[in-house]
């Protein structure tokens, strides 16, 4: 699924593998779930979250990326941690993808 917001507040919503969300605008938040899910807040501090396994999110310069970090055991896949890191341009680049890997943000590929 894909969900898409744009305006000032906008706030979208995936669910489901692969789910994509997007949102634009002034203080948007994006959020996706669900196996390789994608979110993107590329407006002015927004926030992007991603909390499924093999997930990536991107934010605009100033605005949040939220992700989490999956393991798989003898049974089933588990989240082993959830991090939150502030977009500063330098460390961490503006609209550019990032996954968790090893508890570090890196640039997803």
């Amino acid at each position: 699924g894909a969900a898409s917001a744009t305006g000032y507040g906008g706030a979208a919503s995936a669910t489901g593998n692969r789910g994509a969300a997007s949102a634009t605008g002034y203080s948007g938040a994006a959020s996706a779930t669900g196996y390789s899910g994608a979110a993107s807040a590329t407006g002015n501090r927004g926030a992007a979250v991603s909390l499924g396994p093999n997930a990536k999110a991107r934010a605009g310069k100033g605005g949040w990326i939220t992700l989490s970090e999956w393991k798989k055991n003898s049974e089933s896949l588990e989240r082993i941690t959830v991090k939150t890191v502030r977009v500063d341009g330098k460390k961490i680049k503006a609209d550019t993808f990032y996954t968790l890997k090893g508890g570090k943000f890196v640039v997803a590929e």
